[in-house]
C-alpha cells in the first residue's frame, strides 16, 4: 500500500479506481442523514395519522380501563383481553413503525445510491486478527466516528430534557385531564419534542454529508505512480498494443488474400507494386480488392498467378491506385478512363483465349494524371521511362 511505501496519496481517485471501491462496497455514507429522515417521517407521520391515532389509542384505553365482574374473577379473561388490547395497540402503531422501518431502510440510498456488494459480505480473516481490530478501534476514522455519536447523543438527549424541563408543569398536569384531553396533548407534545429534535439534526447533517463526502475521496486518493499503472494496465503497454497492431494487420492481410480469386486483373509496376481490380456487371466503378509493395507485391502477384488472374504491367497506373485508393474503395473518377482501357483489354484478352479470333492490341499508354502519380509528379519534367502496359509474358 502507499501508506506503507511512504509514497503520498496525492491524485484524485480515477473513475476506474472509484468503481472498483463500489464493486468493493466503499460508497459514501451518513448516518446523521439517516436519523434525520427517520425523526422527520416519524414527524411527518404523526402530523397525517395522529387523528386516526388518536381514536384508536382512546379506544385502547377505554376497553383497558374498564372492567366489570367477571374479568376481575376470571384470570384467563383478564390474561385474553389484555393480549387483545396488547394487539390492538400495536395495531394502531404499525403504520408508523412501517413508515419508519421503510425509511431506515431507504435513507442510506439519499447518499451514494444504491450499492449490492457481494465482496462486502465475504468474510475478511484479517478483520478476525485481535491486534487488527485493536488498530481500527483506535485508528482516526473510529475516533471521528465515535466523536460524532456521543456529540449526536449528547445534543440529542440534551434538547429533549430541555423540552421536557420547559414543558414539565404541562407533562405533570396530564394525570389532571380527561383521556382524550391528556391523549391529545401527549401527541401534541411528541410532535413538538421531535421537530426541534429534527432542527438540531440538520446541524450534524450540515457538517456531516460534507465531510463523508470529503473523507470517501481522501480515502480513495491514488499516488502518482499507482495511476500512471492503471493508465498503463488500461491502454496496454507498447509491447501488447504492438502486438496487437500486428495481428489486426496480418487478419487484414489474410482478408485481403483471400479476395483476390475474384480480381478481374492485378496492375503492377511490375515488382515494387502490385494492386488487384475487380469489376463486374452491376458495379458502378472498379473497386480495389488488394494492394501491396515489395514483398506484398509479390505475394499478390503470386496468388493472381495461382488463380489464372491478368497480370499486366503499368507502373504510373499501379502508383496512382495505390497511393490514391484505399482496399474496398472505388478508384478515383480521374482514373476511370484508364482502367476502362485495362479492362477492356483483359475481357478482350479472355475472350480471345476462349474463343479464338484477333488478338486484342495492347493500350499503347494509359491516361494517368501526373497529380496522382508520385513518381511521375516529382520528374514532371522527364519523360516517364516506360508508360505502355505490356501482359506479362505467359508460358
Amino acid at each position: 500500500m502507499a501508506e506503507d511505501s511512504g509514497l503520498e496519496r496525492t491524485e484524485d481517485a480515477t473513475p476506474k479506481r472509484q468503481q472498483q471501491a463500489r464493486t468493493e462496497g466503499q460508497v459514501p455514507r451518513s448516518k446523521e442523514l439517516g436519523t434525520f429522515a427517520i425523526t422527520m417521517t416519524a414527524v411527518a407521520m404523526l402530523i397525517a395519522y395522529g387523528n386516526s391515532l388518536y381514536q384508536q389509542m382512546r379506544l385502547v384505553l377505554s376497553k383497558a380501563l374498564t372492567f366489570d365482574q367477571p374479568t376481575l374473577a376470571e384470570p384467563d379473561i383478564m390474561t385474553r383481553r389484555l393480549h387483545d388490547l396488547g394487539l390492538d395497540a400495536l395495531i394502531a402503531i404499525m403504520p408508523i413503525f412501517g413508515a419508519l422501518m421503510i425509511v431506515a431502510v431507504v435513507a442510506p440510498l439519499l447518499m451514494g445510491g444504491w450499492n449490492l456488494s457481494w465482496q462486502a459480505l465475504e468474510p475478511k480473516f484479517s478483520k478476525m486478527n485481535p491486534f487488527s481490530g485493536i488498530k481500527r478501534m483506535f485508528s482516526p476514522n473510529s475516533l471521528v466516528e465515535g466523536g460524532k455519536a456521543i456529540l449526536k447523543s449528547m445534543l440529542i438527549g440534551g434538547v429533549a430534557t430541555w423540552v421536557i424541563w420547559n414543558e414539565r408543569a404541562e407533562i405533570i398536569g396530564l394525570v389532571k385531564l380527561s383521556m382524550d384531553q391528556s391523549l391529545t396533548r401527549t401527541i401534541e407534545l411528541t410532535q413538538h419534542t421531535l421537530l426541534i429534535v429534527a432542527g438540531a439534526l440538520v446541524l450534524l447533517v450540515v457538517v456531516d454529508v460534507p465531510f463523508q463526502i470529503w473523507q470517501y475521496h481522501k480515502n480513495l486518493r491514488m499516488t502518482k505512480e499507482e495511476v500512471k499503472q492503471e493508465m498503463k494496465e488500461s491502454e496496454g503497454s507498447p509491447e501488447v498494443k504492438g502486438r496487437i497492431r500486428q495481428l489486426q494487420r496480418e487478419a487484414a492481410r489474410r482478408r485481403m488474400m483471400s479476395e483476390i480469386p475474384n480480381a478481374s486483373v492485378v496492375v503492377t509496376n511490375p515488382t515494387h507494386y502490385a494492386v488487384a481490380l475487380q469489376y463486374a456487371d452491376g458495379m458502378r466503378a472498379p473497386r480495389i480488392l488488394a494492394k501491396g509493395t515489395l514483398k506484398l507485391a509479390e505475394k499478390i502477384i503470386e496468388q493472381a498467378r495461382e488463380h489464372n488472374i491478368t497480370i499486366m504491367r503499368a507502373p504510373p497506373f499501379a502508383r496512382a491506385l495505390y497511393h490514391n485508393a484505399e482496399i474496398g474503395d472505388e478508384i478515383p473518377s480521374a482514373l476511370y478512363t484508364a482502367a476502362a482501357q485495362v479492362l477492356a483489354y483483359v475481357f478482350q484478352l479472355k475472350n480471345y483465349q476462349s474463343n479464338g479470333g484477333i488478338a486484342p492490341l495492347y493500350p499503347e499508354s494509359l491516361p494517368v494524371p501526373t497529380e496522382l502519380d508520385p513518381e511521375s509528379k516529382k520528374k514532371a519534367n522527364e519523360a516517364p521511362a516506360d508508360t505502355s502496359p505490356h501482359e506479362e509474358p505467359r508460358a
